[in-house]
């Protein structure tokens, strides 16, 4: 027998909470597995190689001293080397950020268009089963890895106390009937666009009358998400034992502001609030407020082989790796259904320069976490002739439950031991 999560013991008045009990139903109803997730973690500037990939292959490698900071989830991890997209010369040495998630060729140069990124894919395969059916979150501004399949970025959020009350906190009524009402107006508005446009059809030629298919096809889309979003307004938010968090108003600490989400997002899990979720932490031109550190993080990761550059920059990239562990710690320290939230996602953490010193995008960092894969080991593929890291994005799409022969610039899905 399921016990409702949102049971209450009542008398006289008084009604008392319930904890989280195993007999508790789940936040995504009575489904006998639980859902799967994927998070997927892009620092900009990437990470020092030395520090990060083993010399050794398969599992029996020495920990570098990065993997170190994750060695109590080294069964539930996977190290990869030999990686990258093809193609990724761009418009400047660090334009491959805008392709990670794509593996669009050339970025930025003349002509040039983004592809739909992995997790919008995902989106539009799995839909509106979550609140929020993707989240794209930053470190700093709305810049993001996240591209529609019409080539355009989707704006991420980087405030923990906005992210925080989009999660979990209900509003007041007259915000919600406010919310309603706009989502009401805006299918009007398209109701209005497509009668407008059919009465053009009839007069269109052949080639014109396609693109009217094309555009009332998102117009039919565009309608679907509005009546989705409509929906999740009439349901409760999930109650969470947390209080609203403090934004962190220094830029320059990026070590705190990306802890200040991987905090969060245990909890968007948990609550099955979104299972698509990319993260980018950002580069940054100022010095972090980290002890031993006094040169801005940029120039530190072009570093020329200068020891003395080198170990400030082994200082911020630990303190970014200590995040990430501390992100695993929280899904592996929450349980369902006789498995942890951190055995249902699949977590991937790396960076778009396999060598940031001479803004080198091969031989890319990439560590994947969780998720039942076979973990515990280094993976190393060719450091020259690299395999693409579209095959990997077949696997978290697999993962997902989606089936798909080819993303991007995949030859197949990867399939290690």
């Amino acid at each position: 027998m399921q016990i409702a999560r949102r049971s209450l013991l009542r008398a006289a008045g008084v009604g008392l909470a319930l904890p989280l009990l195993e007999s508790m139903s789940p936040a995504w109803g009575a489904a006998i597995d639980p859902p799967k997730r994927m998070i997927v973690i892009c620092a900009t500037l990437g990470l020092h190689g030395p520090n990060f990939f083993p010399k050794q292959s398969g599992a029996n490698y020495e920990p570098p001293i990065y993997l170190q900071e994750l060695e109590r989830h080294r069964k539930k991890l996977t190290v990869f080397s030999g990686m990258s997209h093809p193609d990724q010369a761009g418009v400047d040495g660090h334009s491959s950020q805008l392709t990670w998630l794509t593996s669009a060729p050339h970025p930025g140069l003349g002509g040039f268009r983004n592809s739909i990124s992995i997790d919008q894919y995902a989106r539009q395969r799995l839909g509106n089963t979550t609140r929020f059916p993707a989240l794209t979150l930053s470190t700093e501004g709305g810049g993001s890895q996240s591209y529609t399949a019409g080539g355009v970025m989707v704006n991420a959020e980087y405030r923990p106390s906005v992210l925080f009350e989009q999660m979990f906190l209900q509003g007041k009524p007259e915000e919600i009937a406010l919310q309603r009402q706009s989502l009401r107006e805006g299918r009007s508005i398209l109701d209005l666009l497509s009668s407008q446009t059919k009465s053009v059809q009839q007069k269109a030629s052949v080639g014109d009358r396609r693109r009217l298919d094309e555009y009332f096809h998102s117009l039919r889309e565009a309608e679907r998400e509005y009546q989705q979003a409509e929906q999740w307004t009439e349901k409760e938010k999930p109650a969470v034992e947390a209080s609203v968090p403090t934004d962190v108003k220094e830029a320059s600490d990026i070590v705190a502001r990306t802890r200040m989400i991987t905090k969060l997002l245990p909890l968007v899990i948990q609550t099955d609030s979104s299972r698509l979720i990319t993260f980018v932490i950002q580069g940054r031109n100022d010095v972090p407020p980290i002890e031993g550190v006094s040169m801005d993080h940029h120039n530190l990761s072009h570093h020329g082989q200068d020891e003395t550059k080198i170990a400030q920059l082994q200082r911020i990239e630990t303190e970014l790796i200590k995040c990430f562990g501390e992100l695993l710690d929280g899904l592996q320290e929450k349980s369902e259904s006789g498995s942890t939230l951190l055995d249902n996602t699949a977590i991937m953490l790396g960076s778009n320069l396999g060598n940031a010193n001479s803004h080198d995008s091969t031989n890319l960092p990439v560590l994947l976490a969780g998720g039942r894969f076979a973990h515990g080991s280094h993976v190393a593929y060719d450091a020259q002739k690299n395999t693409p890291l579209s095959n990997l994005f077949l696997s978290l799409l697999d993962h997902l439950g989606i089936e798909c022969d080819r993303f991007g610039s995949s030859t197949g899905k990867l399939q290690w031991n």
